[in-house]
C-alpha cells in the first residue's frame, strides 16, 4: 500500500469510528438485545470498519 492508501483508509477509519459512537449516541439499543449498538465499544469498532472499507474503495492500485 502506498503512503496516499493508507492515510486515505485511516482517516475513513476515523471518521467511520466517529460515526459508529454517534449512531450509538443517538439511535443505539434500550433494550440491550442488539448486537452492535447495545455497547459504544461495538458500535465504534463496527462504525470503524465500515469506514476503512468504505473510505478504501476510493484508494486506486498503482497500474503496472
Amino acid at each position: 500500500m502506498t503512503k496516499k492508501a493508507i492515510i486515505i483508509t485511516g482517516i475513513g477509519i476515523i471518521v467511520g469510528a466517529i460515526a459508529g459512537f454517534l449512531y450509538y449516541f443517538y439511535v443505539g439499543c434500550a433494550s440491550g438485545t442488539c448486537a452492535i449498538t447495545s455497547k459504544p465499544f461495538n458500535s465504534t469498532l463496527y462504525g470503524a470498519l465500515m469506514g476503512g472499507l468504505v473510505f478504501n474503495i476510493f484508494v486506486k492500485s498503482p497500474k503496472k
